[in-house]
């Protein structure tokens, strides 16, 4: 896998536009790069409809249980103070609280467009300024006649005079509530996803875990999302299954995470899609394909 490290130069960015990534010439998914969206929804380009090879959607957009929920993207509830991710902010002795605190990531432009991928830059911008640059790097890759990956990786560097530090509902006091970060939400489904990774199973057992994988299974799909750099397997992941179906990263799960000004935090998370259920030793056979030891 080498198109995260792919030059921008090679190809001029076409005019913007929603990109569709393709595999093998179907249709897999869209990014929305501009999308209508009120501020309490903290308005991000964002991944939707993510499908498998045969059409069969695995991303929601906006549900009735957690509107803020965009598809596949990066949200974090905590940028110095302001509110990345949408709807309520955790304040700490206080719970869940309505804030006029949301930020908005703005595409700036692409810098490579290719059917099957993209490179993006944004701005997340708060209260009038900008806060952090971000490189996004999307690719879609074909693995089998049933199953693709896609690539998400993303640079985010503090563009302002001090330090920006990054926080989440757990590190203001809430438990088990870490999340912030890549996040996809997933097509909630009659029954509950089937939770694993290499050695655990169920969902109290595999969130706020450090894995290389984990894998979300139903009848219809799987997904199996995998950890690609060494920062990014040290991330606890952020687990829903019950309640809803969801994966993240977790930033910030025990403590704050400070970045200096013009320095950058990086993370890389590929995810595999597949067709129908899989098994432990099927998904991990599949990560081997794309994510390097």
């Amino acid at each position: 896998m080498t198109y995260p490290n792919r030059s921008p130069q090679r190809r001029p960015a076409p005019p913007d536009a929603s990109p569709v990534l393709r595999v093998a010439g179907r249709p897999v998914g869209r990014y929305a790069i501009r999308p209508a969206l009120p501020d309490r929804l903290s308005p991000r380009p964002y991944l939707h409809p993510v499908t498998t090879l045969s059409g069969t959607a695995v991303t929601e957009l906006s549900p009735a249980d957690h509107a803020h929920h965009l598809g596949v993207g990066v949200a974090v509830p905590d940028v110095e103070g302001h509110n990345f991710w949408g709807g309520r902010t955790y304040v700490r002795d206080q719970g869940p609280t309505e804030l006029d605190n949301h930020g908005a990531q703005r595409h700036t432009g692409f810098q490579l467009r290719d059917p099957d991928g993209f490179v993006a830059e944004l701005r997340w911008v708060a209260a009038g300024r900008a806060l952090l640059r971000e490189r996004r790097t999307v690719a879609a890759v074909e693995l089998t006649s049933s199953a693709w990956a896609l690539d998400f990786a993303f640079a985010l560097t503090n563009v302002t005079t001090g330090p920006v530090s990054f926080g989440s509902p757990a590190t203001n006091g809430r438990p088990g509530a870490a999340y912030g970060g890549f996040f996809w939400r997933a097509r909630r489904q009659d029954e509950p996803p089937h939770v694993f990774t290499s050695d655990r199973e169920g969902e109290p057992a595999v969130h706020g875990t450090r894995a290389d994988w984990l894998a979300l299974a139903c009848p219809d799909w799987t997904l199996v999302f995998a950890g690609a750099t060494g920062a990014t397997r040290r991330d606890p992941w952020f687990v829903r299954a019950g309640e809803y179906p969801g994966v993240g990263s977790s930033l910030a799960s025990s403590e704050r995470l400070t970045v200096a000004p013009g320095d950058t935090v990086a993370r890389r998370v590929v995810t595999v899609v597949a067709d129908g259920r899989l098994g432990r030793d099927e998904a991990a056979a599949l990560v081997r394909k794309v994510v390097s030891p």
